[in-house]
């Protein structure tokens, strides 16, 4: 018996990298998987099925079951698309897995409103339009599962990202108002920001000592490694997480906290911009966040 026994899933970018080990993963623990990608470039260039259709085929070859979608998940009736195949294919859909993504990283006083638009689309609208066209399925049933592969280049911070990092925090945001606007229909809500060797880390300049480290220390973490999480999310194991941001760093599990205060001042008389100066910005001064990036948070030499 497989965790994911009598389940069907949709994956979204289900042919390369993280997708694929999550798909992999969820038919081998007995999930239905429809593997949805289009087969573009980093920048959401071009397109074939060659990617999503081998998936499949690795699947069947191991006595799974599987469809290939070849669906845009940015465009709200393709989206509908995609959990239509999985309805018409094996009757009916019990997760989603949000995995969709492409990259136009650039600096951002360079970015251009087509870099943002063409991030932003995929990643956040096409996690919305993905999981609302699910969600009048999971509510008849009463049950139903969501992760949205976030990053921590909006958890925490990235340089030349702005339409990527934007777009993963939003993810984030949604999740949690799907978690919380669902929890009574029996459907749960999470993120998982993944790390692994793909072709977005395959990206990454390597113009110094520094990058070239880092980007080699990312090659010993293979991809398929944060399925395991991203299928026990998906799981009724799960019943009682929702809500959660989880990252996965090779054999490391991380919960990652999430806005709160952290600090208050009170002034009976109110407050002037002087006031601030005065009172609010020294009481506040420890507390201030530095501006980290992922890796002086999450330094790879550790791992």
């Amino acid at each position: 018996m497989g965790m994911m026994d009598g389940k069907v899933v949709v994956v979204t970018g289900a042919g390369r990298g993280v997708g694929r080990g999550v798909a992999l993963l969820m038919a081998a623990e007995g999930a239905r998987v429809v593997v949805n990608d289009i087969g573009v470039a980093l920048d959401g260039t071009g397109g074939e099925a060659t990617p999503a259709q081998s998936v499949v085929e690795e699947i069947r070859s191991a006595g799974g079951e599987a469809v290939a979608c070849l669906e845009s998940v940015s465009e709200w009736a393709s989206a509908g698309r995609i959990v239509q195949c999985a309805l018409d294919t094996f009757g009916r859909v019990d997760a989603v897995v949000n995995n969709a993504g492409i990259l136009r990283d650039v600096i951002f006083h360079r970015m251009e409103e087509s870099d943002w638009d063409a991030v932003v689309n995929v990643m956040l609208k096409g996690s919305f339009n993905v999981a609302r066209h699910a969600a009048p399925h999971f509510r008849s049933q009463g049950a139903g599962a969501y992760v949205h592969m976030t990053s921590t280049a909006g958890l925490i911070g990235a340089i030349g990202q702005a339409n990527y990092a934007a777009a993963k925090l939003g993810i984030v945001g949604l999740s949690n108002s799907i978690a919380r606007d669902m929890q009574k229909y029996g459907i749960r809500s999470n993120c998982v920001a993944p790390s692994g060797w793909t072709r977005m880390i395959a990206s990454i300049p390597t113009d110094t000592p520094a990058q070239q480290k880092r980007v080699a220390q990312r090659m010993e973490i293979r991809a398929e490694m944060n399925a395991p999480l991203t299928v026990f999310l998906c799981s009724d194991a799960a019943h009682e997480v929702t809500g959660q941001v989880f990252y996965v760093r090779k054999n490391e599990l991380f919960l990652f906290s999430q806005h709160r205060p952290i600090r208050g001042v009170h002034r009976a008389e109110g407050w002037t911009p002087q006031s601030v100066l005065e009172h609010a910005l020294p009481s506040f001064r420890a507390s201030l966040v530095p501006l980290d990036r992922t890796v002086t948070v999450f330094p790879h030499d550790a791992i």
